[in-house]
Formats: C-alpha cells, structure tokens, sequence
C-alpha cells in the first residue's frame, strides 16, 4: 500500500494552513498578553506545586506557534518570516521570564522547581510533538488536536522556572530551565522542517509573503484605530 500521508494534502489546505501559522504567530499585542497570562498561571502553579493549573497554563499558552513559524520559514529559506517568528519568539520568551521573575519576588516560597533538567527523553518529547504539531496544522481535520500537543512539550513551565530562579539568583534553577526550554524549542525545529519538507511547502514562499503583507497591514490598520480612540477620548 502506497504511502499517501504526505502527498494527499490539497492546495487549499496547504495554502490556508501556511495563512493560519503566519496569523497565529502575528506578534500582535493580543499574543503577548496569551504568553504573559499563560506564564503567570505557569508561575502561580509551580510555586504551589499544582499540576493541573501547570497544566492549563499550557493550554492557553501560543508560544507553540511562532516555533513552527520559525521551522516553515527556514524550510522556505525566507529571511522575513524567519526574522518575524524569532522577533515574535524572542519577545515572547523576554515577556515570559520577566514576568514569572515579578510573581515569584511578591510571592515567594521555599520553592523546589520543576522542569529543569533536560535529557534525552525531553529531546524524544520535543521531536515528536513537533512532528505531531506540524502535521496537525496542515490538516484541517486534525487541528482538535493541537491543544494536546500544547500540554505534551514543555514550554512555558521551564520559561515560569528560569523567571523563578532570577527572582532567586539561582543559577541552577535559571541555566537548566533555560536549557530545557531551548531543547524544547529546537527540537520542535527540526521535526516540524523535516514534515514541512515532506509536504513540500517549501515552493509555496509566495504565498507566505502575502500572509505577512496582509497580517502586517492588519497590524497597521489596529494602530491606526487605536491612535484615533485615543486622540479622541483625549479632546472629549
């Protein structure tokens, strides 16, 4: 039986999946607020040793989005969608230490801190859910399941304990939960190219170029909105 998980995609849902990961990983002010939100129950759930808000946190948490966008943009070799998900990224990552750092001086415990030892089994972890989350993502189908891939890769909770650990000065707790989430990250990377490859999407730059023209427009047209309500309240 031939193998047809890869090659039985339409043009449509190609096109629409390339549309919603560049929407999704829109550095939108909205996005930022998801990532703060998710950390501070991330925060708030290591510190009381709580699974299941750990556990929400990664639910609500879109960090998983510009990592994917990062991974088809070096597929496609495009500059401007690489430097797009990693400003995303690397901002999201910033907001997310900080604020886990802020919680944890105001509410501060002897605190024994989880997700900080990376190891292979991290990387296995990381590999698959990528894999998992890329193939997802281009099929329509499939999408209810991206919300457990969200929980199955370790995120936000290594980016809630380095915040901790600044908040602490442990260097410890800070290098290894960094190191965890950047494991995490990277191999996400790796598998999501390899399934993004397989898919071909890689001749399909084009199409990504207009997504971040209608994107970055849309950003525009909100600022524009917002400076107008403002300028507006101001003389009333």
């Amino acid at each position: 039986m031939a193998l047809v998980l890869f090659n039985n995609l339409t043009e449509k849902d190609k096109s629409t999946a390339i549309e919603n990961l560049i929407t999704e990983s829109t550095p939108r002010q909205d996005f930022f607020l998801m990532v703060i939100l998710s950390v501070i129950m991330a925060t708030f759930g290591l510190l009381i040793n709580n699974s299941a808000v750990v556990i929400g946190s990664m639910l609500i948490a879109p960090i998983l989005y510009p990592i994917l966008s990062l991974s088809l943009g070096i597929v496609m070799a495009d500059f401007k969608l690489i430097s797009r998900s990693f400003y995303t990224l690397v901002k999201s990552i910033t907001f997310g230490i900080a604020t886990a750092a802020i919680i944890a001086l105001f509410f501060s415990k002897d605190y024994e801190t989880y997700f900080t030892e990376p190891s292979l089994i991290y990387v296995m972890i990381a590999i698959v859910a990528g894999m998992a989350a890329s193939f997802a993502l281009i099929k329509p189908q499939l999408s209810e399941t991206l919300p457990g891939v969200a929980i199955s890769v370790t995120l936000i909770p290594p980016l809630a304990s380095t915040g901790i650990g600044i908040a602490k000065f442990n260097w410890a707790i800070i290098s290894e939960s960094f190191v965890l989430f950047l494991v995490n990250a990277i191999g996400i990377i790796f598998a999501s190219m390899i399934v993004f490859s397989l898919m071909h999407l890689y001749i399909r730059r084009m199409e990504a170029r207009k997504a971040i023209k209608k994107e970055d427009h849309a950003i525009e047209k909100e600022l524009e909105k917002a400076e107008k309500e403002k300028e507006k309240n101001s003389n009333l």
